[in-house]
This record gives C-alpha cells, structure tokens and sequence, in this order.
C-alpha cells in the first residue's frame, strides 16, 4: 500500500504485542498500517489482527475508524471480521470498504443494505463488478414509488437486468420459471468459488448447509425434511412452519437454530421470495430476527414439540380405545355364536 513503509511478518507480530494502556489510537492505526504492508499474510496473522483491533474498537476516535476503512479497502487479504464491523459504522466511515473491499461478500452487502438503506447502498452501488441482483434492488430502493404500485403477485420478478419496470410485468402472474430463476441466482450468491471455499466457509456446519442446499432445490419436503432434522420435530410440524402464508413460524425455527441473520435471510427468501420484493422488506425482516430472543424461539420449538408428543398420545390413545372396542365386539360375536350353536 502506498504511503506504508515496509515491516516483516516479525515487525507486524511485535507490534501486536505492544498493548501498553493509553496507546489504543496508536496501537489500532500502527498494526493495521503493518498488516497492510504484508504481501501475503499468514491466516495466523490474519487472526493475531482481528485479535488485537476488534478489542480496541470502542475506544478509538472515528477518524482511526476512517483511516483504517481506507487502508483495509486496498489491502487483498483484509481480515473478514474487522471489515464487516467497520462496513457496519456509518457511510462516512464505511464508504471506501463498501466501494472496493472484496473481503465483503454478495451476502454481507445484501445484509448492509437491508440495515442501514439507502446511504450504505449508493456506496456499494459504486463497486465495479456488483452482482447484478445487488444492483437491481438498490434500484428499487432509489425508487421505492415504482416497488409500491406493482401488485404483489408480481415483485419477485426482480431481473438482474437493468432495466425499469415492464407494464407487461405487471399483468401476468408469477411463474414457476421466475421462480426458479431467483432460486438460481441466490444459489450463485451463496456459494463461494470453487469447491475448497465452500467447505472452507461452511465448516462445521452440517446442519446450516443441509438447509441452505435443500431450500434451493425448490423441493420443499427436501428443505422440510432438513428441517425437521434441524431441530428435532417431526415432518408434520415442520411442514406447517413453512406451509404458512408469511415467514414468522421460520424465522423462529431459525432463530432457535441461532444462524447468523445473513444465513437466516438466504434460507428465508429461498423459501418465501415473494415476502422480500425491496430491500425495506429485507430491512423488515433482519429487524425482527435481531429483536427475537433466542430463548423465545426455542420456547416455540419447545411447544411445537410438545404439541408432537401430545397428539402422539392422542393418536395412542385413540387406537387403543378403539382395539379394546374391535376386542370387547369380537367377544360378544363369539359369544352369540356360542348361544346361537
């Protein structure tokens, strides 16, 4: 980075240990200026940044916030963790990140976009290769009158072309093909280059990646199923959390789950893409999956479970009434047979 002199991977560590009180400012300007001199950083000193700045983030002035927003927005193998939470300050911090930064992915600006609106959105508008998805919604957002006066049955035909909004497409209803072509695009949003990043990325995840893949299959016993397995229900109750009109039983199944919003939103609009046709219904919804307490959703699960096990005994307990019925007739059929003989 220009500006920068040259440290050693050695300079960059001894720096990092310097954690003397009173040097906050110092230290979070000076370590991230080293890490950005690195031609190709280690993960471990990826990781002995995120562990040094991330603490010092409350304490130091907005302008260290700005500074080190440009310097990561340059940088190619910037901290994923600390730009996310500088792209989460306000736009006058944020900008150069939002702009360049490749650290944030297709997922993470969707997320931005739906927190902070419209300032956050003309800046990732600036970026030069923006998925064309991405752009079309922040489209929607600079012209929020043209997403008010399409019908409802219409919004999720949002094309990644540029192009304003067809009179023809208002009068036809969804199809299937539309459908399937959302489906397509989120899963191409979704999953990282090559097959590496997607283990990689996911993990330690088997049960967030079983949801993600079966929800984009369009097969909703697959994502029902996954489902189910999840969160230990059986299929039935699972396929009434997402047999409903809109995403409230979902998003507490997968608030219990306690997915990260961006993953909660990817599986919720693969589901139901008709809940989210602008991004204030993207914002709507990070809203009140942030505001749900995870012991309030796992209290759902709780009485979606409980709610299992007592009509299983109801079932039970109707068969046997009904065996002891077919039983006490079978014997009083014998015992006429007995008296007629």
């Amino acid at each position: 980075m220009s500006g920068v002199s040259s440290v050693s991977s050695s300079d960059f560590r001894q720096i990092a240990i310097r954690t003397e009180a009173g040097k906050a400012e110092r230290l979070f300007r000076a370590a991230v200026s080293a890490f950005c001199s690195l031609t190709r950083p280690s993960r471990r000193e990826i990781a002995q940044l995120e562990d040094l700045t991330l603490p010092l983030f409350d304490e130091v002035s907005v302008e260290s916030r700005r500074y080190v927003a440009a310097a990561l927005s340059e940088c190619e193998y910037a901290p994923t963790a600390l730009v996310r939470r500088l792209a989460d300050e306000p736009v006058e911090i944020a900008a150069p990140l939002l702009t360049r930064s490749n650290a944030l992915s297709d997922i993470d600006l969707i997320a931005l976009i739906g927190r902070h609106g419209l300032p956050h959105a003309r800046a990732i508008a600036r970026r030069k290769e923006l998925n064309p998805t991405i752009a079309a919604l922040i489209r929607a957002l600079e012209r929020p009158t043209l997403v008010k006066t399409r019908p409802p049955e219409t919004v999720t035909r949002l094309t990644p072309k540029p192009e304003p909004v067809a009179k023809a497409d208002t009068d036809r209803p969804v199809s299937g093909e539309a459908a399937e072509n959302a489906r397509r695009r989120l899963r191409s949003m979704m999953r990282p280059a090559g097959d590496a990043a997607d283990v990689n990325t996911f993990l330690g995840q088997p049960a967030y990646v079983r949801l993600r893949e079966t929800a984009l299959t369009g097969n909703a016993a697959f994502f029902q199923t996954a489902l189910a397995d999840a969160l230990e229900i059986d299929f039935a109750t699972a396929r009434s959390v997402t047999g409903q009109s809109g995403y409230a039983a979902l998003l507490a199944a997968l608030r219990a789950l306690d997915l990260s919003e961006d993953r909660a939103f990817l599986i919720a609009v693969a589901v139901h893409p008709g809940e989210f046709p602008h991004p204030q219904a993207i914002r709507l919804f990070l809203d009140r999956y942030r505001l749900l307490h995870r012991e309030a959703a796992l209290d759902k699960v709780r009485a979606w479970k409980a709610e299992t096990l007592s009509r299983a005994i109801r079932d039970k307990a109707a068969d046997t009434i009904g065996g002891e019925r077919r039983d006490a007739s079978n014997g009083d059929d014998a015992s006429s047979s007995l008296k007629a003989s």
